[in-house]
C-alpha cells in the first residue's frame, strides 16, 4: 500500500499542530483575522484538522458543513483567500514539509477556493 499525503504530513496529531500553529498566524493577521471574530476557535481547529487530513487523504470523513454554505456571509475575497492559502504555506514550511506535499495540499484546499471567495474585486 503507497503512503498516502496524510501519512507523510504525519497523521492528524501532526496536522493539528499544523492548524493550531496556522491560525495564530491567521489571527494575528489584520486582513484576515476579522472573519474570526465571532468563532468558536476550538471547533474551528477541530473542523480545519478534520478537514485537512481529509483532503490529503487520511482515514477521516470531514462532517462540517460544506465550503460553500460555511462561507457564503462571509464576503471572502480573492486576496484574502490568497493570504490564508499564504499561512497555510508558510506554516507547512516551518514544519518542514517538503514542498511537493506543500504543493499537494494546497491544490487540494485551492479546489474549494469558487466555495470559499464570494466577492471577486
Amino acid at each position: 500500500m503507497s503512503e498516502t499525503l496524510y501519512d507523510r504530513l504525519g497523521g492528524e496529531d501532526a496536522i493539528g499542530a499544523v492548524v493550531e500553529r496556522f491560525y495564530e498566524r491567521v489571527l494575528a493577521d489584520e486582513q484576515v483575522a476579522h472573519y474570526f471574530d465571532d468563532v468558536d476557535m476550538q471547533n474551528q481547529r477541530a473542523h480545519q484538522t478534520q478537514f485537512i487530513s481529509a483532503v490529503a487523504g487520511g482515514p477521516v470523513d470531514y462532517s462540517g458543513e460544506d465550503m460553500e454554505t460555511a462561507h457564503e456571509d462571509l464576503g471572502i475575497t480573492t486576496a484574502d483567500f490568497n493570504a490564508i492559502a499564504a499561512h497555510l504555506e508558510a506554516t507547512l514550511e516551518a514544519f518542514e514539509v517538503d514542498a511537493d506535499d506543500r504543493d499537494a495540499v494546497l491544490a487540494a484546499v485551492g479546489e474549494y477556493e469558487d466555495d470559499i471567495v464570494t466577492v471577486t474585486a
